[in-house]
């Protein structure tokens, strides 16, 4: 068995990075801190990546602070640094579903709302 789902639920670290590519696809990047359960720990941090209709969602509504909720697949970035020459990772979650879950007054609509990549894909 192949298992790869990651869900948090967090506050948005900053404001979204929106790129564009020539293909038409649309990338947006965001941190996520994420509470542990004592409130003297710090918190986890994430690097968050949305594509397409996800991007467009978290790029127009997701706001440094903004309460959100995502499931995605973890992955692993590598490059070699330029300095030292040595092949360094890091880890980012590839959203597939988003969730904004702040209050009205958070993200200026009073209900949650939900953003899911793979609905576009179904058959029916």
């Amino acid at each position: 068995m192949k298992l790869n789902i990651v869900h948090l639920v967090g506050r948005a670290g900053r404001d979204p990075e929106v790129r564009y590519f020539e293909s038409g696809k649309m990338k947006c990047t965001v941190t996520l801190a994420v509470k542990r359960r004592r409130k003297e720990d710090e918190p986890d941090w994430f690097d968050l990546e949305f594509w397409d209709k996800n991007a467009k969602t978290a790029a127009e509504y997701v706001r440094k602070g903004s309460l959100i909720g995502v499931q995605g697949v973890l992955r692993f970035d590598s490059w070699v640094d330029s300095t030292t020459g040595k092949t360094r990772t890091r880890p980012i979650i590839r959203v597939d579903r988003l969730e904004l879950l702040g209050s009205k007054r958070d993200n200026g609509e009073g209900q949650e709302t939900v953003v899911d990549e793979e609905e576009d894909s179904l058959p029916f």
